[in-house]
């Protein structure tokens, strides 16, 4: 998969990052890898040293400034979001780089479509993930079933054209959503969320629950 970045945004990931880097590496995927992480994470950075990877200090501060630094230096024709936790299985990356082959701009995962689920979900993020989900899908007619998972491979100049810039997690929601006012291609496609490795979530349901409702209401009025 020499087509292919995968862009890992990390912040104190230094026992569980690791792991993630040899899972791929021990697939033999080949594809490139570009790691996003706070300068003062020296910790992190330290135990990803010996992996063939391209680190990056990020500029900002955030999961969405991370990613956007990251998607900006993929120089492969795909990219892909891929989290530093171990919840996103390497196993579909070749399936979606076939989708994208066969046409579709981007690929959004899903654990809401059979034989996809989740190890993660609690009842809240269940329900609110849903919640979401079905206000993208009426206001911006979208035709994804989980528009919070952002484990999405796409054409590396698509997410550049998106021009993004979201900084927290509702980056989710700005991804999926200029897509489609963009006219791209987009489908989703069924997959497994696995336990983080550390058992630790870093979102907070609530507040950030709330800034993504703030985000889909604002681009549903400003359309940008």
């Amino acid at each position: 998969m020499n087509n292919l970045t995968l862009v890992i945004p990390a912040k104190y990931e230094s026992t569980t990052l690791p792991i993630v880097l040899k899972e791929i590496n021990d697939m033999k995927l080949s594809c490139k890898i570009i790691v996003v992480v706070p300068e003062y994470d020296q910790s992190t950075i330290e135990a990803i040293a010996k992996f063939d990877c391209k680190i990056l200090k990020q500029k900002g501060e955030g999961f969405g400034n991370a990613l956007i630094q990251g998607l900006r230096e993929s120089d492969t024709k795909y990219s892909c979001i891929f989290n530093a936790d171990g919840s996103f299985d390497p196993k579909y990356l070749s399936e979606m780089s076939k989708k994208l082959d066969q046409g579709m701009d981007f690929i959004f995962n899903t654990r809401y479509v059979h034989p996809g689920g989740s190890e993660d979900d609690t009842i809240i993020t269940y329900i609110g993930n849903k919640f979401f989900t079905f206000i993208c899908q009426i206001l911006f007619r979208l035709n994804i079933s989980d528009v919070l998972f952002t484990y999405v491979m796409g054409r590396a100049e698509a997410f550049k054209k998106l021009e993004l810039t979201s900084n927290d997690f509702t980056f989710c929601i700005e991804l999926p959503v200029k897509a489609k006012f963009n006219n791209y291609k987009i489908s989703d496609y069924p997959s497994f969320e696995r336990s983080r490795i550390s058992g630790k979530k870093k979102v907070n349901e609530f507040i950030d629950g709330f800034l993504i409702l703030f985000s889909i209401i604002r681009l549903f009025i400003f359309k940008k």
